[in-house]
């Protein structure tokens, strides 16, 4: 078990050494639609590849996802294993709508063997998610 300062300092070490490892400019928050961003997500025992809508007004929170959901059959023909969830409950108790690719291997952001398999995980996603994303980023934005 780890303290909490040693539990922060892996964290930040996975991030940094992701970072420095894959030195890239990704999309992530820069979508330019509010509540529209993708993330890589890592933690204790699960790693994602994720789009989050969160938009902060319900109704162009709806819409963005039923938009999503209306590309649905396209982005499973690039992304198969995608997991679209209209309630995902983040740690903190609130949900949120997550279109997300679930890392199957054994994963740990406290165990640096399982961190090189992630990263390459992150690195085959996101590059998909983000070429679906400017392709229908037109269609997209007419949601809201």
């Amino acid at each position: 078990m780890f303290s909490k300062e040693e539990a922060a300092t892996l964290r930040k070490e996975f991030w940094t050494s992701f970072g420095k490892s894959f030195p890239r400019k990704w999309l992530l928050y820069n979508t330019k639609i509010k509540g529209f961003s993708f993330k890589f997500v890592g933690d204790r025992k699960k790693a994602f590849v994720c789009l989050d809508i969160e938009h902060p007004e319900e109704i162009a929170n709806e819409l963005l996802y039923d938009q999503m959901i209306s590309l649905k059959s396209l982005l499973e023909a690039d992304i198969p294993e995608v997991i679209f969830n209209n309630e995902y409950e983040l740690e903190s108790g609130k949900k949120i709508h997550r279109i997300y690719v679930p890392f199957e291997g054994k994963f740990s952001v406290y165990n640096k063997n399982t961190w090189k398999d992630c990263y390459e995980f992150y690195v085959e996603t996101m590059p998909k998610f983000e070429l679906f994303f400017y392709e229908y980023e037109d269609f997209i934005n007419r949601a809201i």
